[in-house]
């Protein structure tokens, strides 16, 4: 009845099927033992890359600690030539460190306090009287 049969199927045909299915079973079964090598290369490799990682975290900090150890030596070398200035100041003041001299470092001091108000109330004893901090309590209630 059907005289019309496309459906040729030779022997060449047949055989690039077989090839093409032999090449996909291939390919699947040489994932199969290639993946788990793969696996064990990649962590391989993350664990090269986080221990590089760590080894320039450690140089960091030694940095850091080098140049902190740096900042205080050069601190206690300003603080010692501090000391020699004190102590030449107070050579020259014959010895002996006056009540003046002293009110005169406490309101060189003040020099150091950034936008923040003192007032000076001379005192029987000539210390200053600081009101500040009640006011600002105050202000801070109200």
């Amino acid at each position: 009845m059907y005289a019309n049969n496309n459906n040729q199927f030779t022997p060449a045909i047949i055989k690039k099927a077989l090839w093409g299915v032999g090449a996909i079973v291939f390919i699947i079964v040489a994932m199969a033992f290639i993946r788990p090598w793969y696996n064990v290369w990649s962590q391989e490799m993350e664990g090269k890359a986080e221990f590089a990682k760590a080894e320039q975290n450690r140089k960091i900090k030694i940095e850091e600690a080098k140049a902190n150890l740096e900042a205080e030596k050069l601190n206690a070398q300003a603080e010692i030539e501090r000391a020699k200035g004190a102590a030449e100041a107070i050579r020259i003041e014959n010895g002996s460190i006056t009540p003046t001299y002293i009110q005169y470092l406490w309101v060189r001091q003040q020099s150091d306090l950034n936008n923040k108000t003192v007032i000076y109330v001379p005192t029987e004893t000539n210390l200053p009287i600081l009101e500040a901090p009640r006011m600002l309590m105050d202000n801070e209630q109200r």
